[in-house]
């Protein structure tokens, strides 16, 4: 039986080109606008997306009554798929975890080296002719406290980066066992334990009623004057006006985001503090990420179709 997907968001030729491999037929359709979706998937047996398309439950049914049966995110969460409404429906929804992973490490790394010897704010200062160097004396990572809440594929990579850079490390997972952290090289200890402890504290975890706003103002206040905050997994997990007003105080020392709870965060009044960080959720946008998630993505909906015959 012919199979055909659309790829509705932009993303690497090898996922179109691995799915005509497979004998798929594709149709690659970047910023599709959500009537033009609504209209066209009816049509179509699996739907590809990345972070842009809201495949919300109205394209699920739409795509439900016509010949929609799979959903496929090149990336590791599935924020922008309607979930429940999909399994109601009997839409499969696979992503691609772990493929990115290295990429948004990599990125929790940079922002604490960044942090550390305000590199954001030496960049700026000497591109507008002054040369300050005594007041942007920073501090070294080895010997600091890395806090990572959460410890799944991101977390246990940056783990082993700030082990090779001479840090302790502490991890909160509930989902953990502490023995497996332990021989992963960091310490589990208690969400309390953390916030008090760590010089940098970076969130690995998924967004959902459990976590949203889980930094608030009563969290921030728990911090070292010294610590920073780093966050490369979701928006919504730290309440941004309290995370303002620690940042104004300076009863933090700063805080790095490539993520936020609106995107683009245009207007919001982080982005004018000298002690924030901001980047345009850059986590996944390496080469090898790209690639690495595309071609998973056209594999698990070419799998699923030969499973279906």
């Amino acid at each position: 039986m012919a199979r055909k997907v659309l790829i509705s968001d932009k993303i690497e030729e090898v996922c179109p080109a691995a799915l005509r491999e497979a004998g798929i037929a594709c149709d690659l359709k970047p910023g599709l606008p959500p009537e033009e979706l609504l209209a066209a998937i009816p049509e179509y047996d699996g739907l590809i997306v990345r972070s842009a398309t809201k495949v919300t439950a109205q394209v699920l049914e739409k795509g439900r009554a016509g010949k929609l049966r799979i959903v496929g995110r090149a990336g590791a969460g599935v924020d922008n798929i309607d979930v429940e409404a999909a399994g109601r429906l009997g839409v499969k929804v696979v992503n691609t975890p772990g493929l990115n992973s290295n990429a948004v490490a990599e990125l929790t790394v940079a922002f604490a080296f960044m942090l550390a010897r305000n590199l954001a704010l030496a960049d700026s200062t000497l591109k507008a002719g002054r040369w300050e160097k005594k007041s942007l004396s920073g501090f070294e990572l080895s010997g600091k406290t890395f806090g990572l809440v959460g410890f799944g594929h991101v977390g246990r990579l940056v783990c082993a980066k700030a082990k090779g850079l001479g840090m302790r490390v502490l991890a909160c997972d509930p989902l953990v066992p502490a023995e497996e952290a332990r021989a992963a090289g960091a310490e589990p200890v208690s969400l309390e334990e953390l916030w008090k402890e760590a010089d940098f504290i970076s969130l690995h975890l998924p967004k959902n009623k459990d976590t949203l706003n889980l930094v608030d103002a009563r969290v921030l206040a728990s911090f070292k004057p010294t610590a920073c905050l780093i966050n490369c997994a979701r928006g919504g997990l730290v309440d941004e006006a309290a995370l303002f007003e620690a940042l104004s105080r300076k009863s933090i020392a700063g805080a790095a985001f490539d993520v936020f709870a609106a995107e683009p965060p245009l207007g919001s009044p982080l982005l004018d503090l000298p002690n924030f960080i901001a980047a345009p959720h850059l986590g996944a946008s390496t080469l090898e990420a790209q690639l690495g998630v595309a071609r998973k993505s056209a594999e698990l909906l070419a799998e699923f179709f030969r499973a279906q015959g």
